[in-house]
């Protein structure tokens, strides 16, 4: 373990959540529309997710910010690999690329919208 306890939390819920969303509220009610947006693009792929609300926890807003060397939130990880915050995210659904990277990952069934 590092010596930064909460660097130590993020590690954690990444490596035991396949998929985890570090957000401005809950998944049923984001906070911001940054939030919302990834909410509704995890939920349209059928990818199940964590959200971990950082706006209860200010030494985790800043710290996960510090962790992924990302400075906005929310910030997706997947298998404990740091994916992107919103714009990545969004364009990678448009694409399709984000459900192929959630597939190729293990993270969600080829045949979730099936």
């Amino acid at each position: 373990m590092s010596d930064n306890p909460v660097f130590d939390r993020i590690r954690q819920e990444i490596d035991e959540t396949q998929v985890v969303l570090y957000m401005k509220g809950t998944p049923i009610f984001p906070q911001c529309g940054f939030s919302a947006t990834v909410v509704q693009v995890l939920s349209e792929v059928g990818v199940k997710f964590k959200g971990v609300d950082v706006l209860m926890d200010p030494s985790l807003r800043d710290g996960v910010k510090q962790f992924s060397d990302w400075p906005t939130i929310p910030q997706l990880y997947v298998k404990g690999e740091f994916v992107g915050g919103c714009d990545i995210v969004r364009e990678m659904f448009e694409t399709g690329e984000l459900k192929q990277y959630l597939e190729e990952k293990g993270a969600v069934s080829a045949t979730a919208d099936a």
